[in-house]
């Protein structure tokens, strides 16, 4: 008998690119934009990152997408469009946009206590230090699913700061990526907050919280619900918690940074993470992302297929932090709010980079960002693994697109 072919093997599902068009027509410079990828040529021959891809999208047509330099350090393999990067906390706005999916069929208030759905963070208390000593007090006010998205939910990160309760946190298995989400909301809710809910803007695991929450309502997995409800209509096909090992299309890092020395460690894409982290687990390409941001910038559809209502998205990119909560930290741009799942600039000025008042956006540690301008109808993602590059390569790339735009 004769042996039966062997199957094919089946071919990676593609993302299917944007629209595009030559920059005059849809109102950005040519010469301006080739000013902005000689500075980052510039940047990757310093030896700043070992490279990054930079698209720029405006009236729905990529009007500029590049791949500069290298994936990697030693990689002799180029920068490519379709290059897989780790994307860290630009997860977070996509499940904001998956627990507001859930608020639309009535699963879920923003006013719905944390306790509703996790009842341990119904025990919490708040960390006060007195003399170098934490004292625990009452909560005032419950956490709500509100708080969790405008991050003013008392729950911190252990690398914004050195309090008492970040160093809590810093001695906690919270970064311990094989521990699942429910054994991380219910650690996160025995440790103290670091100040009463809705007080302060704190940066912090609040995402992870409400990928949680999401599991409970929806009674699937984290991956599995933003798989089926966000990535697959949108065709982010490349976009996941981790990368099937067959992969050689992954960016990485310096293993020491360029500017500092330090040690660069970033977790392996192509290891199957027990936690599915909504606040920074994701791997993702740059048309992937920038998918997102055209659904986003549309109003909540792409090709034809609605992920959120016009009037929720319009809700989640306005600014949510009252005048006298109190902003902490350094990641949040003066003159610029926060709403549910973005930061949201308030005003033309006092930041230190142009843009258009109601602009949303966020970031990921290794590099990664996103804005969306509404007024000019424009966005722009860029993707580089360099972590303590970001700051400078945001602020630079805002410069260098803002000034293309006719």
């Amino acid at each position: 008998m004769n042996a039966e072919p062997a199957a094919k093997p089946a071919l990676a599902p593609q993302t299917p690119p944007l629209p595009h068009a030559q920059p005059e027509q849809i109102g950005l410079s040519p010469v301006r934009l080739q000013k902005m990828s000689d500075a980052f040529k510039r940047e990757v021959d310093k030896g700043t990152v070992p490279g990054m891809t930079v698209m720029v999208v405006r009236r729905g047509q990529i009007g500029h997408f590049e791949a500069i330099g290298r994936q990697g350090p030693v990689a002799t393999a180029p920068m490519a469009h379709n290059t897989i990067f780790r994307i860290f906390s630009m997860t977070k706005p996509i499940v904001s946009v998956g627990i507001m999916m859930l608020l639309e069929e009535g699963h879920v208030l923003l006013s719905d206590p944390v306790a509703k759905f996790i009842p341990e963070f119904a025990r919490q208390k708040v960390g006060v230090e007195r003399n170098g000593k934490l004292e625990l007090v009452p909560v005032q006010n419950p956490m709500t699913i509100q708080d969790l998205l405008r991050h003013t939910s008392g729950i911190t990160y252990d690398h914004t700061g050195n309090g008492l309760v970040q160093q809590l946190y810093k001695n906690s298995p919270l970064r311990n990526r094989k521990i699942t989400n429910a054994e991380h909301a219910t650690m996160v809710a025995e440790l103290p907050l670091i100040c009463q809910p809705g007080a302060e803007w704190n940066y912090s695991r609040s995402t992870d919280i409400l990928g949680r929450i999401i599991e409970i309502i929806s009674g699937k997995s984290l991956g599995a619900f933003l798989t089926e409800r966000i990535l697959a209509p949108l065709q982010m096909a490349e976009t996941a918690f981790h990368t099937a090992a067959e992969n050689a299309r992954l960016a990485e890092a310096f293993p020491n940074d360029p500017w500092s020395g330090e040690k660069v460690q970033l977790f392996d894409m192509l290891e199957k993470p027990v936690m599915e982290s909504g606040g920074g687990g994701l791997v993702s390409t740059t048309m992937d992302y920038a998918r997102f941001c055209q659904m986003l910038l549309n109003g909540g559809t792409l090709d034809g297929n609605r992920i959120i209502g016009r009037k929720t998205l319009e809700l989640m990119a306005s600014d949510h932090l009252a005048p006298e909560v109190k902003i902490q930290g350094a990641l949040m741009p003066p003159g610029h709010g926060f709403g549910l799942g973005f930061a949201v600039r308030r005003q033309r000025g006092i930041a230190p980079f142009p843009g258009s008042v109601g602009e949303f956006f966020w970031s990921g540690r290794a590099g990664t960002f996103f804005w969306i301008d509404p007024t000019e109808e424009l966005f722009a993602v860029f993707m580089m693994q360099g972590p303590e590059q970001r700051q400078y390569m945001r602020l630079l790339l805002r410069d260098l697109v803002f000034a293309a735009v006719e």
